[in-house]
């Protein structure tokens, strides 16, 4: 269990140091902004669609390892999905954060996001986890006001 711990802050610590998908697109389709004053976290995510499908997902901003990688795994694991794909994977990552899904089946509901399971035990950390995907949930449904995870 030890070396599977290890090999999850490996993985944050690369998306935390190194985000994927940071960057602010000019052709934006919606956006929204989210902040953590309890830790400081602040970002914008972006994303652009066609149909119901996003097409790409990015985001800027800045904030503790745990909200920086989960902004980047994020971006990387719902680019290609569809609105309610999104969301179920939204319900699911929550779920796994909060403890009330299964680590044990973390990985095939949510692939590399399962990363994060282990956040729940440190509940302070969850909003951290979660800010960027409720200001996705935000963004796609085009809401103008900042999202606070307080």
């Amino acid at each position: 269990m030890a070396d599977l711990r290890d090999l999850y802050q490996e993985v944050i610590l690369d998306h935390s140091k190194s985000p994927r998908n940071f960057k602010r697109p000019d052709d934006a389709d919606g956006q929204a902004e989210g902040h953590n004053p309890l830790c400081g976290d602040r970002l914008t995510v972006f994303f652009r669609r066609s149909g119901d499908r996003l097409t790409e997902v990015s985001f800027q901003g800045s904030g503790c390892a745990i909200s920086v990688a989960s902004a980047s795994m994020m971006t990387e694991a719902v680019s290609g999905d569809t609105t309610e794909e999104v969301v179920r994977k939204f319900d699911d990552f929550h779920a796994l954060v909060t403890g009330k899904l299964d680590p044990e089946t973390a990985p095939e509901r949510l692939g590399k996001l399962a990363v994060f399971s282990g956040v729940g035990e440190f509940p302070v950390r969850v909003k951290c986890a979660t800010l960027p995907w409720h200001t996705l949930r935000a963004a796609l449904a085009d809401q103008k006001q900042p999202v606070s995870s307080e």
